[in-house]
């Protein structure tokens, strides 16, 4: 498994497979050829489906340059990877074909290399981790940064934009881009929380209200952290503003807490997928829950067993959860499913707190059916915007 800082991107929304790693890749294949050449870019797959309303096309132009043609192919399905791209780069010397994979995340392949960045953590999956640091008498945060020392700067300054994207999310007002007219609502939430009662729906109204202020900067542009998505961004830093407001938790135990979420992520990544137009959206949602998840329980001082149980339970109860966003864009239902999804890694919390012992299921198993479903899941229901909601919606 590779850094956390490839997991953990702060960069522009809305998609980290539709805009991110587009443009890192497009950036790399032009630091090759210069400024004189033109660019024929052909997007296949998801990329094609739902890359008008991600704005793909205005990302690979300002990564190529305006002499970039971009090519939506909706007819090719024969496809080595649903978030696929070619780039002919047209230069004095010839054409020269460059494949591209966008592997959710942010992370990419250029032709048939893998991502940059080396494995850093040796252990495959979870069970290996846990044996390492139950053997060691170590917590999963001490393990990321024994295999990355360096690693706690680079959190604190995710920890740094996820406060501020919060904070931006919840003071922006106006209407998202992408014809859906969708209204921020996070600032509204969160004025309202003064007539609320009990404590309980002040809770919710205050997790929700934070979710929402970091999906809707997604949605708009807005720069955010990759946790482990751009369209699940608001989940674990809604539940980690939450947390430190309520109990006072010192930035040094967040940091601790975003080193855990980031394994678990890892995990997902390494063993599965956290891509939706791979295996929906239970990789991108149900993957921030079991981060978030995994986070709080990190947080309250539980044990390496609750982190797992704590994990797997928000990633069971998101199988099957497919990805089918209104016109492409990270806004109809990929919003309020940030919202939702930090509610319930708080119940995962809960649950893990009186329940683990009683477990039969392992992060891995439940990791390994995630991908399974995914793979079994129709492409209609993998971030194509076919079905779903984005087939039945009817704008007024």
């Amino acid at each position: 498994m590779k850094s956390l800082k490839e997991l953990y991107r702060i960069g522009v929304g809305p998609s980290s497979s539709h805009t991110m790693a587009p443009y890192a890749a497009c950036k790399e294949i032009k630091s090759k050829y210069g400024e004189d050449c033109k660019y024929v870019v052909t997007l296949f797959g998801s990329l094609s489906d739902t890359g008008k309303g991600h704005g793909t096309d205005e990302v690979i132009k300002r990564a190529l340059g305006e002499n970039t043609e971009v090519i939506f192919d909706k007819t090719r399905t024969e496809l080595p990877h649903p978030n696929y791209m070619q780039v002919v780069a047209k230069t004095n010397k010839g054409e020269f074909t460059h494949e591209i994979i966008s592997l959710g995340g942010g992370a990419y392949s250029l032709d048939g290399n893998a991502p940059i960045g080396e494995e850093i953590y040796h252990e495959k999956n979870f069970s290996e981790i846990k044996e390492y640091c139950l053997k060691k008498g170590i917590k999963i945060c001490d393990y990321a940064y024994e295999r990355e020392p360096d690693i706690k700067d680079y959190l604190r300054l995710v920890w740094k934009q996820m406060k501020a994207s919060v904070k931006e999310g919840l003071d922006a007002k106006g209407i998202l881009p992408g014809g859906l007219e969708i209204e921020r609502k996070a600032g509204y939430l969160h004025s309202q929380i003064s007539i609320f009662h009990p404590a309980e729906a002040i809770e919710n109204m205050l997790v929700c209200s934070y979710a929402f202020a970091v999906a809707e900067q997604n949605a708009g542009g807005g720069i955010i952290v990759t946790a482990p998505t751009c369209g699940a961004s608001g989940v674990l830093p809604a539940c980690l503003e939450y947390m430190q407001n309520k109990k006072k938790f010192s930035d040094d135990k967040i940091i601790d807490a975003l080193a855990t979420a980031g394994v678990i992520g890892n995990v997902i990544k390494q063993n599965a997928s956290i891509s939706g137009a791979e295996c929906g959206c239970q990789a991108e949602i149900g993957s921030a829950c079991s981060m978030a998840s995994a986070a709080l329980a990190a947080l309250h001082n539980m044990d390496i067993e609750q982190i797992e149980y704590a994990a797997e339970v928000a990633m069971e109860h998101y199988l099957g959860l497919t990805c089918d966003p209104i016109n492409g864009l990270v806004q109809i239902p990929c919003i309020e499913r940030n919202a939702v999804a930090a509610m319930r890694a708080i119940n995962a919390l809960s649950l893990a707190k009186f329940l683990t012992q009683t477990r039969k299921i392992s992060f891995d198993v439940i990791v390994h059916t995630m991908y399974e479903t995914g793979k079994d899941m129709h492409c209609s229901y993998r971030e194509t915007s076919k079905a779903g909601l984005a087939k039945t919606y009817k704008k007024a």
